[in-house]
């Protein structure tokens, strides 16, 4: 029988050494190597090409959800499931649209979670029915928020999100805006993802001559 090989990447050792343990227990599964942060989880996906990483959302340094990104560009074969203490349905569709194959919560029983990993090799996502069932009503609110929006001209940014996009419009980096703003690097780079998707662009100078634009059209 050949393996799932699995990379674990999480911040506590402890977390990681009992996962390690569930892992081993089972006859289809390997861990071949742990990672501490996201840029770790990047460098051992690249040499390594796991099956699946299993990824913590929050970790010190570069978190789990662009790590999740950057190894989707490197290593699309592999599947990434997240892992999270926290139920954030912010997070939960950031990590979708970053590549994840699925969200799972650590409160979740080991076998739960060891089946849902099975099936996102599959192609499966590795997602509980209590998360599924509030993906599936975030999605009717979105399309609601659609139908309703048809024809108007702009997106609804907060007053944050604008804060950075004004930003970005004057070519500042990410460091910068940090910065400017007072806000770790992580925040203005999850500020940039919500930014991207509301928009529908998908970089920051689409974003930036969107921005541009609209301040010219505002003082006509």
């Amino acid at each position: 029988m050949q393996r799932i090989r699995v990379l674990l990447a999480d911040d506590h050792a402890l977390f990681r050494e009992g996962l390690a343990g569930i892992l081993a227990a089972q006859p289809d599964f390997e861990v071949v190597s742990e990672a501490s942060d996201g840029l770790e989880a990047i460098v051992k996906a690249r040499e390594l090409a796991p099956d699946l990483v299993l990824m913590d959302v929050q970790m010190r340094g570069m978190d789990g959800i662009e790590a999740t990104q950057q190894i989707k560009q490197e290593v699309p074969a592999t599947r990434v499931v997240m892992l999270t203490v926290r139920d954030d349905e912010e997070k939960l569709f950031e990590a979708i649209r970053s590549g994840a194959q699925g969200y799972l919560l650590k409160s979740i029983r080991s076998h739960e979670m060891v089946d849902l990993l099975r099936g996102a090799l599959r192609g499966e996502a590795a997602i509980t029915p209590a998360l599924a069932g509030r993906m599936l009503e975030e999605f009717r609110r979105l399309g609601q928020q659609a139908g309703d929006a048809h024809g108007q001209d702009s997106p609804t940014l907060t007053r944050r999100e604008q804060e950075v996009l004004s930003l970005v419009a004057e070519r500042a980096t990410d460091k910068e805006i940090a910065e400017t703003l007072q806000l770790s690097l992580n925040t203005v780079k999850s500020h940039m993802r919500n930014i991207l998707a509301k928009l529908h662009v998908s970089s920051r100078r689409e974003a930036a001559r969107y921005a541009r634009r609209g301040s010219r059209t505002g003082a006509a």
